[in-house]
C-alpha cells in the first residue's frame, strides 16, 4: 500500500495492520489481515454458519482445538457482552473472517470483538475470502491448518499444517472441563438477561452434570426448568456422583474426539439404569459409546443455527444449533426390532428413510435393551437423537439451549425433568408452544391477548 492510503486508513476505525495466512495441509492458501492477537496457531479448520452469536460461538469450549470460519460477512457489529460469553476464557484455536466490525454499536456492548480477541490472545483475520474457503471445505473435508500473522511463506506454513496435530485420537475435553465440581443455581442466572427470559422455576431436581467442555448457557437453561446442577470433572467416577443421590445426571457437550474421551463414556456404562441420563453433542456420544455404538468423523461437521432435524416420534421438524465433527453410526447399535419399526428388518444407511417411513425404529442392543432412533438431521440422514426405552436415558447431536440459534429444541430440557418424574411420554412435547416457554415477550403476548379478550 501507498504511503498515502496508509496515512487515511490511519485516521479510520481499521487502520492498516499486517498480513494474516492461512494454509490448509492439502496446499490451498488463503491471504488476509491480522485482525487479533499477533502470532501462529494450529488447529483444525471449519465453519460456522450462524448469522449471530459469534461471542457464543467464539467461547464455546467445543471448538478447542479448531480454527473458525464464519460464514457471515460482517462478524463483531453488536459487539461483546460478558454475560453471553459461554466460558470464561475462548479455547478456540484462531477466527477466520469476512470483515471484522472494530465500533459495534448495541445497548449492551461492553467492548469491540476485536479487543476481546486481543486480549485473550486469539489470532484472528479478515479480508479472507470466506465463501472461497468454506466451499474448499465442503469439497475437501475438515483438515489440520495453520493461520499466522508471523509467517508469510505459502510453502512453509503448508509444510507446518502437514506436521501439525491432528484432533483425531485427542482427549481435548480433558483440557476444558472444571478441575473441581461446582454448583450452578438461580443465583448464577445473568441478571443482565432478564429483561428478555422469564424467572426460572423453582428448584425440583438435584442433578450432577459431567462437564466435558460445558456452554454456561447449557446449564442456565437446566437451572431455568427447575435443576440445581452441580457441575463434576469429565472423569469423575460414577460411584461419587451417585454418591451425591441425583435425580439425573446430564452429560455435556465438549470438544474433539469421542474415542479418546474414554473416562467419561466409562462411567456412564456404570450410570445408565441407575439414575435418568440426559446427554449433548458429545454426551450424546458418551451414551452412544457406553451401549457399544461406533462413532465416525464427518466429512465437515455440522456447525451453525439452521440444521433441520425431525423427531420421529412426534413427526415435527426442528431448526437446530449444532457444533460437532463426529456422529453416531446408528447401525452399530444392534439389529431391528421389525415389530417396532414398522415392520422394517433392515438398516438404511440414509437415515432420512425413516423419516419418510414416518417411523421411529428401534433396535436390540445388547447392553441396555431396546433403543429408539429419535431424530434425523434432515441435510445428510445422519443420527441426530437417541432414546433407550427400557432405561431412563436418551440424548441428542445438537445443542437445544440456542446460544446461539433458534429455541425449537429448548422443550428437551423440560423432557429431562418429565423423565425424572418417570413419563414414558417425555419426549412427546408440542414444540410450537415449548419454544416460547420461558421468555418475557411470551408472557407478555399471552397477558395482552387476555386483556383484549
Amino acid at each position: 500500500m501507498s504511503e498515502i492510503s496508509d496515512k487515511l486508513l490511519a485516521s479510520t476505525t481499521k487502520p492498516a495492520r499486517g498480513r494474516a495466512v492461512l494454509a490448509l495441509e492439502d496446499g490451498a492458501v488463503f491471504e488476509g489481515t491480522a485482525a487479533g492477537a499477533e502470532g501462529e496457531v494450529f488447529g483444525e479448520i471449519c465453519f460456522n454458519t450462524s448469522l449471530e452469536g459469534y461471542l457464543e460461538v467464539i467461547t464455546d469450549p467445543s471448538y478447542a482445538g479448531q480454527i473458525i470460519t464464519m460464514t457471515y460477512p460482517q462478524i463483531g457489529n453488536y459487539g461483546v457482552n460478558l454475560d453471553d460469553c459461554q466460558s470464561e476464557h475462548p479455547t478456540l484455536r484462531g477466527l477466520i473472517v469476512r470483515d471484522l466490525c472494530a465500533t459495534p454499536s448495541n445497548w449492551r456492548s461492553e467492548m469491540s470483538l476485536p479487543a476481546f480477541l486481543e486480549q485473550h490472545g486469539i489470532v484472528a483475520a479478515e479480508g479472507i475470502d470466506t465463501r472461497a474457503l468454506v466451499r474448499h471445505i465442503r469439497d475437501h473435508g475438515a483438515q489440520r491448518a495453520v493461520l499466522s500473522t508471523t509467517d508469510a511463506d505459502p510453502a512453509s506454513l503448508v509444510a507446518k499444517a502437514r506436521a501439525s496435530q491432528s484432533i483425531v485420537g485427542v482427549n481435548l475435553a480433558a483440557t476444558v472441563s472444571r478441575a473441581e465440581p461446582a454448583s450452578f443455581t438461580v443465583a448464577d442466572l445473568p441478571a443482565s438477561q432478564r429483561f428478555a427470559l422469564a424467572d426460572a422455576a423453582t428448584p425440583r431436581y438435584k442433578v450432577v452434570a459431567y462437564d466435558c467442555g460445558t456452554k454456561r448457557s447449557i446449564l442456565e437453561n437446566l437451572v431455568r426448568v427447575g435443576c440445581d446442577v452441580t457441575a463434576v470433572p469429565w472423569d469423575t467416577p460414577a460411584e461419587d456422583v451417585l454418591a451425591l443421590s441425583p435425580d439425573g445426571v446430564f452429560l455435556s457437550n465438549g470438544p474433539g474426539d469421542p474415542e479418546a474421551v474414554e473416562g467419561t463414556y466409562r462411567q456412564v456404562e456404570q450410570l445408565l439404569g441407575r439414575v435418568p441420563v440426559f446427554g449433548i453433542c458429545l454426551g450424546h456420544q458418551m451414551i452412544s459409546k457406553a451401549c457399544g455404538a461406533a462413532i465416525e468423523k464427518l466429512k465437515f461437521g455440522h456447525r451453525g443455527g439452521n440444521q433441520p432435524v425431525m423427531n420421529l416420534r412426534t413427526g415435527r421438524v426442528e431448526i437446530t444449533a449444532q457444533n460437532h465433527g463426529f456422529g453416531l453410526v446408528f447401525p452399530s447399535l444392534g439389529e431391528l426390532v421389525p415389530e417396532l419399526s414398522a415392520g422394517f428388518r433392515g438398516h438404511e444407511d440414509d437415515l432420512r428413510f425413516w423419516a419418510r417411513a414416518a417411523c421411529a425404529p428401534v433396535v436390540a442392543n445388547e447392553r441396555f435393551g431396546r433403543i429408539q432412533l429419535t431424530h434425523v438431521n434432515l441435510n445428510d440422514g445422519t443420527a441426530e437423537g437417541i432414546a433407550c426405552l427400557d432405561i431412563p436415558a436418551f440424548s441428542v447431536q445438537y445443542h437445544p439451549e440456542a446460544s446461539p440459534g433458534p429455541t425449537d429444541a429448548h422443550y428437551l430440557f423440560t423432557a429431562f425433568t418429565r423423565l425424572m418424574d418417570g413419563r414414558d411420554d417425555y419426549l412427546d412435547i408440542d414444540i410450537a408452544k415449548d419454544r416460547l416457554a420461558g421468555w418475557r415477550f411470551a408472557e407478555d403476548g399471552a397477558a395482552a391477548e387476555g386483556s383484549v379478550a
